[in-house]
């Protein structure tokens, strides 16, 4: 098995996820297992053997998927399946605890809880503001309905 730092100088300007742009210095990576969509050695799913990657569910929460490094060889085995739908901080903790109790890469878990709260953040329904808005609409008639009224003569 090639080393991920030899692997990285192979795929590193050249491979079908990069997405480069004319003014942007650092380009963008859509592979499977980056975290942070940049292209970079740290965040790269395709030479690293443990990867996490953290999409948003079908209807609520998200889901955690991690590599197995001892099932690098049987790549259908490898990847660990995990669907979180609880409340956004016990997501964010277990999250936090499958890192640690699974050995993945301990240096993503802060990448890996940002991107999770930010999914999270995206799925959470917006309540209607009352107030100004509301008391708008009002004033607005109110003042329709007394130009419409005749003048009384004194």
């Amino acid at each position: 098995m090639v080393s991920s730092h030899l692997s990285w100088l192979i795929v590193r300007d050249h491979h079908a996820y990069l997405m480069k742009q004319k003014n942007i210095r650092k380009p963008f990576s859509t592979e499977p297992g980056n975290l942070t969509n940049l292209s970079s050695y740290r965040y790269s799913g395709l030479v690293h053997p443990k990867t996490i990657t953290i999409t948003p569910a079908e209807k609520k929460g998200l889901n955690f998927v991690y590599k197995r490094h001892k099932m690098s060889n049987k790549p259908s085995k490898a990847p660990v399946k995990v669907t979180l739908k609880e409340g956004p901080r016990r997501t964010l903790k277990k999250i936090s605890n499958i890192i640690k109790s699974s050995k993945c890469r301990a240096d993503l878990r802060q990448a890996a809880l940002r991107r999770a709260s930010a999914i999270l953040r995206s799925q959470r329904v917006v309540k209607p503001k009352k107030g100004k808005a509301g008391a708008a609409p009002a004033a607005a008639t109110a003042a329709a309905t007394t130009a419409a009224a005749p003048k009384k003569a004194e």
